[in-house]
């Protein structure tokens, strides 16, 4: 009976999910956000994302081709990346400073580390990065519609947004001091302020982030304790205001890194006590930059700190087999 034994590497158990179908699911969960993008900041936001989506499909071709390898860009893992990095930018971004960013993700963070699964951090996070120290100037032109969507207000007592308050994000404002000119709760949970074009709406980014969850492409172990970390920093630094811890929630681009950037596979934590730790750093780091640093926003800084920590935390972390010894 032994002549009919087969040796093989691991996995010996295979799942019928393949890349392709978790990051399509991916896409799904954004076009709430898209569609969103597209309400709030106008037509433009559609030919942004889709400048980003293509931007990223080509470059990632175009590499594969010149490195020799397979081309797969139809695994959507460049659509993503696309749709992140468009995700991240204002309204008003010039579109060759997109594709800029486009060549960074794909190009320098993804394909010159190896191809999909060996990039050190979020190929969009460090895109946007580069970005706002490459282009401060565009990166920080926010910008609101003149008018307020009819399904953003829930009854007329509500105060729409005013040409005021056009031009800065919320964080800015109140880094500035003209708290008279903040949006209400209301209108940042729905998106209808200064931000990037898919930071805004925590309505839309719930949506999709409930989605990854029920179908299990995410864990609740990153998303919840980045946001729940902010949350109690916020309040605890903010003299225990639940404004205070609200606004901090929903005014910057917490949920967008929170749900969609911090949980990528390639760059967050293998075990569930890792992505608890990861997703703690997150939060505290993003607190830390946006209440003491010169930078009012500190969401992607902070998933890019911890995305270099990975390894280090996989390695704390990491169970060690029955009978196994420490290396």
């Amino acid at each position: 009976m032994t002549d009919k034994l087969t040796v093989s590497f691991f996995p010996h158990i295979r799942h019928k999910t393949t890349t392709s179908n978790i990051m399509l699911d991916v896409v799904i969960a954004l076009i709430p956000t898209f569609i969103a993008s597209i309400l709030i900041f106008g037509p433009r936001a559609a030919l942004v994302t889709a400048v980003c989506v293509f931007s990223c499909v080509g470059f990632e071709g175009i590499c594969q081709k010149i490195l020799k390898r397979p081309v797969t860009v139809g695994d959507f893992s460049a659509v993503i990346t696309g749709l992140l990095i468009a995700f991240n930018l204002p309204v008003t971004i010039p579109l060759w400073q997109a594709m800029f960013g486009c060549s960074v993700a794909i190009i320098l963070v993804k394909q010159l580390y190896g191809g999909l699964g060996k990039n050190f951090a979020n190929p969009a996070v460090v895109a946007r990065v580069v970005m706002f120290l490459a282009f401060s100037a565009t990166m920080t032109a926010w910008n609101l519609p003149e008018y307020t969507p009819s399904w953003v207000l829930l009854s007329d007592t509500m105060a729409a947004p005013t040409p005021t308050m056009a031009g800065p994000t919320p964080l800015a404002l109140l880094a500035r001091g003209e708290v008279e000119y903040l949006p209400s709760m209301w209108h940042m949970f729905a998106g209808i302020r200064g931000g990037s074009l898919g930071e805004t709406s925590a309505l839309a980014l719930l949506l999709g982030g409930v989605y990854l969850l029920v179908r299990r492409v995410i864990t609740w172990h990153i998303p919840v304790t980045f946001i729940a970390t902010v949350a109690v920093l916020s309040f605890l630094f903010g003299s225990l205001s639940l404004d205070f811890m609200l606004f901090h929630m929903f005014a910057g681009g917490l949920f967008l890194g929170a749900i969609f950037m911090a949980t990528d596979y390639v760059t967050s934590p293998q075990t569930s006590k890792g992505r608890i730790i990861f997703g703690i750093g997150c939060g505290f780091l993003t607190v830390i930059i946006r209440l003491f640093g010169s930078y009012p926003e500190g969401a992607s800084f902070a998933i890019l700190f911890m995305n270099v920590l990975v390894p280090f935390i996989n390695k704390v972390t990491m169970t060690k087999p029955l009978g196994g010894k420490g290396i």
